[in-house]
């Protein structure tokens, strides 16, 4: 496989033709199994009581009527994680991580956001489990709230985490702060670079949370069974991530975690984080059953993770015939209840699309009370996009400059360095911009007052990661490929014409199936545009091999040379 084939230069036999799913016909016939569809002997369902605060102290929780009510298997609070059980001797530097991994699945001395978990129930029916809800008593002390990212990162703001300190460029805070932390990347002379230009344009802007409104909600179900073997079936982006996840909570090892990625009905980057699967393995290990858990709408919206709401400020400066001498990036985003927002990959993506001289990017990841933010479509750069694009346009039209033209004259090509260190390999905007620029769509709105036409570059880091495939080649010569990449778009059939190219045999002859985390090697997250690029070279790496062993079988029963 050579580097840098350019699609048009290859006239490939099956990547790139429009071939038929291997999971359609599952799907529009609803055979397909999703996650609310898998049923287990003796299986028990279960309902989690959510915090009705945004901020409070928990100062005692009674389960005890709940745990007596009839057809109630088996009740669970933050005092049955084994974080509960663990000293800040015992744990030292891990602590703080562990605290907010097991808080955030069921919230030991404080809520954090409305939704936020406190107790489940294990029960014979959905309405059982519905009923014990109510027959816990919390008991509350209401904490003022902060929900906006400007205010939590006030000195006066409300503490969320007595033992969060902002770490900045190498440093720790000595007080408490909502602020996690503070990155900055440099490049060039910023104040030469402002000096130099004719034209300085500065911004300021807000962004809401948006969730990514998948259709299908969050679902687990999980079995503990008694020799410590625990299975897990669930609606995931990454079968890995959940395993991972639910070892790192319940302290139990990965070797004795089975996760089982159902079919998946939109994540987005939402269905990364594991939100129920944990509960429903600490309530299976108390019943002795299986158990399965499943949000309604109003959990999903409450409970799981949004795109962050973000606070941006963009200044930018050019030259009158319109080269960029200097821009500044300050971007603030809401992590949620727990630091975590992608405010790296949104400062690190606000100016990939251009060739800057000079630039200072600042980030800052804040904690407000509300959900934790999760991934939704390429994390960050929407956001910081929206901002540098609305200043780019503006600049352009002070300087009297076409917007695809002020692009194109700064726009990052092979060998740029980002102001973030990293240099440009090949990448394709200057082509993109220049189509853009011939179409007729374009060329039309030109002159007219009612122009109908915008312009926005984005960029996003395609990540590479681990990836695993088995490749087999059965008697009729047709290949199973079993992989750990769990189908969101179509990532079966992706990964499945790249081994049929590879090894030239048709399309149909390729059978993908997604497994289990016992039946394949480790595989990171389908996400982050990575899927059909890095599973899809693993693929043609295991077709590589599959073509040499085949080769030297052939040649081992002609006893000829492999050459």
């Amino acid at each position: 496989m050579t580097s840098n084939l350019v699609l048009s230069e290859v006239e490939y036999r099956v990547v790139g033709k429009r071939h038929i799913r291997p999971d359609g016909v599952d799907k529009v016939t609803g055979r397909a199994q999703y996650g609310a569809d898998v049923r287990l002997t003796g299986l028990l369902h279960s309902k989690i009581l959510r915090s009705p605060h945004a901020h409070a102290r928990i100062k005692s929780i009674d389960t005890s009527k709940a745990e007596a009510y009839p057809g109630v298997k088996a009740v669970v609070t933050a005092r049955d994680l084994p974080f509960a059980s663990l000293t800040r001797e015992k744990l030292g530097g891990d602590y703080q991580r562990l605290k907010f991994a097991s808080d955030h699945v069921l919230a030991s001395d404080k809520v954090l956001f409305k939704g936020h978990p406190v107790a489940a129930v294990a029960a014979a029916n959905p309405h059982v489990a519905e009923a014990a809800l109510n027959l816990i008593r919390v008991d509350y002390e209401v904490l003022p709230a902060v929900l906006d990212v400007r205010e939590a990162m006030k000195e006066s703001a409300p503490l969320l985490h007595a033992g969060l300190r902002t770490t900045s460029l190498g440093e720790t805070s000595a007080r408490p702060s909502n602020v996690a932390s503070h990155m900055r990347f440099e490049k060039g002379d910023l104040e030469k670079g402002f000096s130099e230009a004719d034209v300085v344009v500065e911004r300021e802007y807000q962004t809401a949370s948006v969730h990514q409104g998948y259709i299908e909600p969050h679902t687990a179900t999980a079995f503990w069974n008694s020799d410590g073997q625990l299975n897990i079936w669930c609606s995931t982006q990454g079968a890995f991530m959940v395993r991972g996840a639910v070892a790192d909570v319940l302290r139990h090892p990965v070797s004795k975690i089975k996760v089982t990625p159902t079919e998946i009905g939109g994540g987005f980057g939402g269905k990364i984080p594991a939100y129920l699967e944990p509960i429903a393995s600490l309530l299976s290990k108390k019943a002795n059953s299986p158990v399965k858990l499943i949000m309604t709408r109003t959990e999903v919206f409450e409970g799981s993770g949004p795109a962050p709401g973000s606070w941006m400020k963009v200044k930018v400066g050019a030259t009158r015939e319109g080269k960029l001498t200097a821009v500044q990036a300050t971007m603030a985003f809401e992590a949620g209840a727990y630091p975590g927002s992608p405010v790296m990959q949104g400062i690190t993506c606000a100016f990939g699309c251009y060739d800057v001289p000079n630039g200072r990017l600042d980030g800052y990841d804040v904690v407000v009370n509300k959900p934790k933010t999760a991934a939704y479509r390429a994390p960050g750069s929407p956001q910081a996009a929206f901002a540098v694009e609305s200043v780019m346009d503006e600049l352009g039209e002070k300087l009297g400059i076409d917007p695809i033209e002020f692009r194109l004259l700064n726009a990052a090509k092979e060998g740029t360095r980002r102001i973030e260190g990293p240099i440009a390999r090949k990448i394709g905007l200057v082509e993109c911009l220049e189509a853009a620029r011939n179409h007729d769509h374009y060329r039309a709105s030109q002159g007219g007052s009612n122009r109908g036409r915008g312009v926005a570059c984005g960029y996003w880091m395609n990540r590479g990661f681990q990836s695993s495939v088995t490749m087999t080649v059965n008697f009729d010569g047709t290949i199973n490929l079993i992989m750990g990449s769990v189908d969101i778009g179509g990532t079966r059939a992706s990964i499945a014409q790249q081994t049929a190219e590879t090894l030239g045999i048709a399309y149909e002859d390729v059978k993908p199936t997604v497994v289990d985390t016992d039946s394949i090697g480790f595989t990171f997250v389908t996400g982050g545009s990575r899927t059909s690029f890095a599973t899809g070279l693993a693929a043609i790496e295991a077709a590589a091999d599959v073509k040499q062993q085949m080769i030297a079988r052939a040649a081992s029963i002609w006893d000829t040379s492999k050459d």
